[in-house]
């Protein structure tokens, strides 16, 4: 099963607590789909990831400031 997230258009830090909230609804080896465009965010998502014990699937960008994430939901997270 995979989670869509659409945070296009909010600032530093609500993409990552976005995230963090729907990655809690899912369980381990479920996959949430970020869609987002905060600069920031493209350290922060993919480092928060690893922190928890989550696998970034693909990262990709999708626009000029626009990128998309998919991370895994470790076991531990």
């Amino acid at each position: 099963m995979k989670k869509h997230l659409q945070v296009i258009g909010m600032v530093c830090p609500f993409p990552l607590v976005e995230a963090e909230q729907a990655m809690r609804e899912l369980s381990p080896g479920q996959e949430l789909v970020i869609d987002f465009d905060c600069t920031q965010a493209t350290e922060s998502l993919p480092r928060w990831a690893v922190k928890h014990g989550h696998q970034v699937v693909s990262f990709e960008q999708t626009g000029d400031a626009q990128w998309q994430i998919t991370i895994r939901k470790g076991a531990a997270g």
